[in-house]
């Protein structure tokens, strides 16, 4: 039986051999699996047949709670579940350890929200036609009520109630929300609603159509909002998630109801909310030195 570090070098040198991996990918197994090697001889595990599940999953939540991320390890549990499938093709080992454990999900990355300014520069557009009359409509609505992308291509004409200034959504799991839809929203829509009958086919009942008359799928939706990023000045790319993104932060920042915003949003659980909406320091200071009694002169 050989040692940990020579099963090791046997399985680089497979990676070499057979499936030609590039010297910068051995390094990052080899790197990855010396690890490994590292922790068992903490363990005082010297065979690999001895190194079970529960002590993978024990490893992993070392790594973790060193401060590595989720990605990273999914790439250390990707390394020990190739290593130990070659070991099983090898006959040196009967099954993989690694197969029953999942590495911990990385924080969801949330786009940067964007500034006021930004937003009047976007959102001031001129519509000169009848696709930026309707674009500006859509960027009105995603940005006044928050909308997903999959809510705002599923509205219909009886969706809204402009006298109301309300609108009624379908979000995740078939549940419906009530949502107000602000003055500039209502304004961009009645100006989409006056030229609609040009680009809708007859009995369309969408609200946004496509130049074919259709409804607008999600995927046109994302181009025509990637090509007024890339008109207007909005540092970085321009996607639905951003201004639903942008939207939550605002009212957040304003309002400070975070019931309230879960609500507008359509989340089930306000954990969602709190990852959606964050507040930078420099608010929150501003809060807390108007706020709290012992931070006021």
């Amino acid at each position: 039986m050989g040692s940990l570090a020579d099963w090791i070098d046997d399985f680089i040198d497979h990676l070499a051999a057979e499936r030609m991996l590039s010297p910068h990918t051995r390094s990052n197994y080899r790197r990855d699996l010396d690890q490994l090697a590292g922790y068992c001889g903490e363990q005082k595990i010297a065979l690999w047949k001895d190194l079970d599940t529960r002590l993978i999953r024990r490893y992993i939540a070392q790594q973790h709670s060193r401060g590595l991320s989720g990605k990273s390890l999914q790439r250390k549990l990707s390394s020990c579940r190739s290593f130990f499938r070659f070991l099983i093709r090898e006959g040196r080992l009967s099954d993989n350890p690694a197969l029953a454990v999942n590495a911990p999900k990385s924080p969801k990355k949330l786009p940067k929200p964007l500034d006021v300014d930004q937003l009047s520069e976007l959102l001031n557009h001129p519509g000169m036609d009848p696709l930026e009359r309707r674009d500006l409509a859509m960027l009105e609505l995603f940005y006044s009520s928050g909308l997903r992308l999959a809510e705002l291509v599923s509205l219909d004409l009886n969706s809204l109630d402009l006298r109301d200034a309300s609108l009624r959504v379908t979000g995740k799991g078939r549940k419906t929300r009530q949502l107000p839809i602000g003055r500039h929203a209502i304004k961009a829509i009645d100006l989409w609603l006056e030229i609609r009958e040009q680009m809708a086919a007859p009995d369309q009942t969408a609200l946004f159509v496509s130049q074919r008359g259709s409804r607008i799928s999600p995927r046109s939706v994302q181009l025509r909002l990637k090509r007024w990023g890339l008109l207007t000045a909005t540092q970085g790319k321009l996607h639905p998630h951003r201004l639903r993104h942008s939207f939550a932060s605002h009212m957040l920042e304003s309002s400070g109801d975070l019931r309230a915003v879960q609500e507008l949003l359509g989340h089930a659980d306000i954990s969602t909310t709190q990852i959606y909406t964050h507040l930078d320091f420099q608010h929150l200071a501003e809060v807390y030195d108007n706020a709290h009694p012992r931070a006021k002169k």
